[in-house]
């Protein structure tokens, strides 16, 4: 079953316990009335019982306490008078627990249903995600990483923003983007990039043949009902090739955000000095992909991200300040990095992004290291 699903019933769960104070209070309405002067009446009190039942019940339980609460107006009657049972006041007050008693019973299997429906969405989207941006694997070669997708939509777990990684013969290359727009159409966009980058990462020799051919995959078809000439799809992105036996990145930016080296506590951005225009544009442009390095040595911990982590605004609308934020961070445990990126983030802005994330830590680690483990492992 669907982890979503079965959320979804949890709440059934406690039910059970909290059934109680509706009942308990269908009880008190009902001794208080009987005991009460002929003048009080607390009847019209019951409603409150099947009123408060949605708020973690479901239909059944609903329906249960509605009933219960009928049946107690009726013995109301019978015990207070049983001529007062025939009085319209009386049979009044019983129409109108029934009426609200349906009504709710409705309500409440109406929201089920749009429950499980969004739930049902929910876990194809974390299905997607899986399969068209899975995270990256905890190892590649000598480099550990610790990736993470952040929706800003609760209910859409993925967006425009991408990452991919790929093993060659000497090293690993990368690529974070973010394509223009949102919606489905950007969820495609998405695609159709990280699957020309994973096939063409192995084959293209160098790294400015891999961006020609990633810019030249790029859709550049206007877009339905498109204005002009601007309507364009196009994609920021930075691609990175990672030596296993080199200390120095390559890497192209193509307007993307820079990354950023962490080392014992400062950070360094690595922006480019001849950027290229944004994936897509190629044809507008012809660009001549200049390939930029920046040293990165075991011990050094490397970020990308896009532009959805320095836009997060706070409430007084002062942008994230990343660099400023991770200095004095140290430790080359990635995963344990991008959590703490990710609370201090959200911390920023007050729990929610009003843009789609991505965080990727790089740690690379020492050769003495990395070939003692693979002696152990025997790979």
């Amino acid at each position: 079953m669907p982890q979503g699903l079965d959320r979804l019933r949890a709440p059934a769960r406690g039910a059970g316990v909290l059934v109680a104070i509706p009942i308990a209070w269908i009880v008190l309405v009902c001794v208080v009335d009987v005991l009460a002067p002929s003048h009080i009446h607390l009847g019209p009190l019951l409603v409150a019982a099947p009123a408060i039942t949605p708020s973690f019940g479901g239909p059944r339980t609903v329906g249960l306490v509605a009933a219960l609460a009928v049946v107690a107006q009726t013995v109301i009657g019978v015990l207070r008078d049983p001529g007062e049972l025939l009085s319209a006041n009386h049979q009044a007050q019983i129409l109108a627990l029934v009426l609200v008693g349906a009504s709710l019973v409705v309500f409440c299997v109406l929201r089920e249903r749009r429950a499980k429906e969004l739930e049902q969405v929910r876990y194809v989207s974390e299905a997607a995600q899986r399969v068209v941006l899975p995270p990256l694997p905890s190892r590649l070669g000598p480099l550990r990483t610790a990736s993470l997708y952040l929706a800003a939509e609760a209910e859409a777990q993925i967006g425009g923003d991408l990452y991919a990684a790929a093993r060659t013969a000497s090293g690993t290359r990368l690529i974070v983007g973010d394509v223009r727009g949102k919606g489905m159409a950007a969820v495609s966009d998405a695609a159709l990039l990280l699957g020309a980058f994973r096939v063409a990462a192995h084959r293209q020799a160098g790294l400015e043949e891999l961006v020609a051919h990633l810019d030249r995959s790029v859709c550049w078809d206007p877009e339905p009902g498109g204005a002009g000439p601007y309507d364009e799809t196009f994609i920021t992105a930075t691609v990175l090739e990672i030596p296993d036996r080199d200390g120095r990145v390559r890497m192209v930016s193509c307007g993307h955000p820079p990354p950023v080296v962490l080392r014992e506590g400062r950070p360094r951005t690595m922006t480019a000095a001849r950027p290229a225009p944004p994936l897509g544009l190629g044809q507008l442009t012809d660009p001549h992909y200049h390939v930029e390095g920046f040293p990165f040595e075991p011990g050094d911990l490397l970020l990308l991200y896009t532009d959805g982590v320095t836009e997060a605004r706070d409430p007084d609308g002062t942008f994230y300040p990343l660099t400023e934020r991770i200095t004095g961070w140290t430790g080359s445990d990635c995963d344990a990095f991008v959590s703490r990126l990710r609370r201090d983030l959200l911390r920023h802005v007050g729990g929610r992004l009003d843009d789609d994330a991505v965080m990727i830590a790089i740690c690379k680690q020492d050769r003495v290291t990395t070939t003692r483990r693979l002696r152990v492992t025997g790979r």
